[in-house]
């Protein structure tokens, strides 16, 4: 007999488990029968496959479009289709309830355990098919729910048709539906813990979405595994040259005579690979590319992690822009954002009812700074969604590694709070315990899958050992950003330079911890905005000096130990501070002094790249010497930079002062032709064209700074100038 109580909570989208009532199932006698529920249906039949004969007409047991009956003389389970009449049109569909469960049981402890490397490859939307029907299989995480549907075009976005099956092994749902496809737009309808209907969700483990502010999922099968590539594997290593233009697509470059609108991902490789190619940067990073509702984010508030932005086109167009990457030989880094999500009603927050993404506790779960939530790095399931969202990014699109956001948030518990605002951990400190475990484990899960990629992380923090392995007891970070390199050398370089000498310790104060970790010297996004100005506008004097001093520093920079780092504009001297909704002032390129930037940013890459001196040893000691650091009264730093055969050097010397500085001597290892790599001030860079006779000097015979011989050289105004041994 058909319960009402179980026919009414069906029809409400109530039933605790849909699957145990409808479809096809057995009565107490050993008849079949089926059950559907078809909201609107004039009429519905059952169909024998693949004969397509009528069987018998299901009865309407609930004004609702609840349909019942059993079928006549068969005992044995069945291929049956379902003839439905909607406005007087029969039309044949697959029943989604006479689909067995599709998660193994293998998967289902893994996913319990929360040791799936790759969850998204069980979770979130699949098209396949199962049991000779093509069709999609959904599955999503939210164990509390009282219920979850998958609601769509194809079920008129009514969460009472498609309810799905709860594994309440591994807290997941999941269905198969069948003939939805590729391109279909989704969403989770989820009763709460609290029976309270929440707003519609999209999917976590969602592969792709809809152009904001829409914010449905698009049914999308995940990218084949790209192979991991020897030739990546070097060009990422530590001993590698590192020069990388950093991105933000959306203001890159626009179309204004198109509505101001995004460049595509095909425009992109049209457009940006051979820019960068030609100035000769190593990698490209690419602010956050997953979905995310507001582009005033810049990408760092993400909600679908696993979805590549629509505003640039479709999953597969990323992929492709990637591989003509390398094809390039350009490497690919993209911003990672595993510290926060906000609070929008269709993301992670309170994703089942519950905190079930994020801490309950405010004071754990809240981060004040940008009103986002923190997640809960103590949870298995939370961690495994991170972890297999890296390999995903670097396995589906191949690209090369991870710049890790907000380091430094997750690594203490009382990051941006007062007293009384945070918790302490389980001994009482304030470090995330959590969190860094979290690190080290998506670390170590990175490097052992893919070796060829690397991770770097934003940390503006002491916390030690961040690029050292967790087996020596790091954070296995491959690389550090150098927050406080960025932070000293700017406030030195935009110092008038008759006070520079007061201040000489800043641009010199960061050899004195350059070999700690594996630095990567960061003139990021976040250093041309919120009223910071443009970098070339930071630089004191009348608009000749200001260049002067940018080229100056931009010499100082690629001398120094550690990879490079430049964001967008700053290599032609962009004036106007970034402004996320507007290209870059490319009609600047017309005027000579922010052309001859550029120039100078096409040769500091080819140089850097040419001489293994500047890049091979970065990150030891006996890369790098000191000259002379303490010439502060004349504003002078000179320094030689090591190969790691120790026999080939470059000499880098920087006058921070408008004054040329004729005759002036410093020591160096060898005797011989020093000849002029780059100087800063040349006519083609815009400088006054101030340099040594002959392209060069001859080192002599006098000791000077340690050394058994010197050079007697001329020091451009405001103007670096690398120097190689010849013999």
């Amino acid at each position: 007999m058909l319960s009402k109580e179980e026919a009414s909570a069906i029809v409400a989208g109530q039933h605790s488990d849909p699957f145990a009532f409808l479809g096809m199932h057995e009565d107490q006698h050993g008849r079949l029968l089926v059950r559907t529920l078809q909201p609107g249906a004039e009429r519905v039949a059952v169909v024998e496959v693949p004969s397509g004969r009528e069987l018998t007409e299901l009865k309407k047991v609930h004004p609702d479009g609840l349909f019942s009956g059993p079928i006549p003389r068969l005992r044995n389970r069945f291929h049956y289709l379902l003839r439905v009449r909607w406005d007087g049109a029969d039309i044949d569909i697959e029943d989604p309830y006479r689909f067995p469960p599709m998660l193994g049981e293998m998967d289902v402890w893994l996913l319990a355990e929360g040791t799936h490397y790759r969850p998204y490859e069980r979770l979130g939307a699949h098209h396949k098919e199962f049991e000779g029907v093509q069709g999609t299989h959904f599955a999503v995480w939210a164990p509390s729910a009282k219920r979850v549907s998958v609601v769509g075009d194809f079920n008129h976005w009514d969460g009472r048709r498609n309810p799905m099956r709860l594994r309440r092994e591994c807290g997941v749902w999941e269905i198969f539906l069948p003939d939805v496809g590729p391109g279909v737009k989704y969403k989770y309808e989820i009763v709460g813990a609290d029976g309270q209907l929440q707003a519609l969700r999209a999917d976590p483990y969602g592969f792709a979405a809809e152009l904001r502010p829409a914010t449905a999922s698009i049914v999308a099968e995940p990218p084949e595994i790209v192979p991991g590539s020897e030739v990546r594997k070097a060009a990422n290593g530590l001993a590698a040259p590192v020069s990388i233009y950093e991105v933000h697509l959306g203001s890159w470059r626009r179309k204004p005579e198109e509505g101001n609108r995004f460049l595509n991902w095909s425009e992109l490789e049209r457009t940006l690979i051979p820019y960068v190619k030609d100035l000769g940067f190593t990698h490209l990073e690419l602010l956050p590319v997953s979905e995310h509702p507001f582009d005033g984010s810049w990408g760092y508030q993400p909600v679908g992690m696993y979805a590549p932005t629509a505003r640039f086109g479709s999953p597969d167009g990323f992929r492709r822009f990637v591989a003509r990457c390398h094809e390039q030989g350009i490497g690919v880094l993209v911003d990672w954002v595993p510290a926060h999500f906000p609070n929008d009603p269709h993301g992670l927050a309170r994703f089942d009812g519950t905190h079930l993404y994020e801490h309950a506790d405010p004071r754990e779960g809240l981060h004040k700074d940008w009103n986002t939530l923190i997640y809960n790095f103590g949870r298995n399931e939370v961690k495994n969604y991170l972890i297999g969202n890296a390999l995903y990014w670097i396995e589906c699109f191949g690209v090369d590694g991870l710049r890790v956001d907000a380091v430094a948030s997750m690594l203490y518990r009382d990051y941006s709070r007062e007293p009384g605002e945070w918790i302490p951990n389980d001994q009482g400190g304030r470090e995330n315990l959590e969190a860094i475990a979290f690190l080290k484990r998506m670390n170590e899960i990175v490097g052992t899958e893919r070796p060829e990629a690397v991770t770097a992380a934003e940390e503006s923090t002491a916390f030690p050992m961040v690029s050292r392995p967790p087996s020596m007891g790091g954070l296995g970070f491959h690389y550090k950003w150098n927050m406080g390199w960025m932070h000293d050398t700017l406030e030195y370089i935009k110092r008038d330079p008759s006070h520079r000498r007061f201040h000489h310790d800043e641009i010199t104060f960061g050899l004195v911890y350059a070999f700690n970790e594996n630095f990567i010297l960061p003139i990021s996004h976040d250093e041309v905005v919120h009223g910071k100005g443009s970098l070339l506008a930071r630089m004191p004097g009348d608009r000749w000096q200001k260049f002067a001093n940018l080229r100056a520093y931009l010499g100082f920079m690629y001398a120094h130990p550690g990879k490079k780092l430049l964001f967008m504009g700053c290599e032609f001297g962009q004036e106007r501070e970034w402004n996320h909704d507007q290209s870059l002032d490319w009609h600047l390129l017309e005027d000579s002094l922010h052309k001859g930037v550029q120039t100078l940013m096409r040769d500091l890459n080819r140089i850097y790249r040419s001489y293994p001196a500047l890049y091979e040893v970065d990150f030891e000691p006996r890369g790098f010497q000191w000259i002379e650091y303490n010439d502060r009264d004349q504003s002078v730093l000179s320094f030689l930079r090591k190969a790691d055969d120790g026999n080939r050097f470059v000499v880098a010397v920087t006058n921070f002062t408008p004054v040329p500085r004729h005759g002036y001597r410093i020591g160096v290892p060898k005797p011989g032709w020093y000849r002029e790599l780059i100087n800063t001030d040349s006519a083609f860079y815009g400088g006054s064209n101030l340099g040594n006779p002959d392209g060069g000097a001859a080192a002599a015979q006098v000791p000077f700074h340690g050394f058994a011989h010197s050079l007697n050289l001329t020091l451009p105004p405001l103007a670096t100038i690398y120097l190689e041994w010849i013999s």
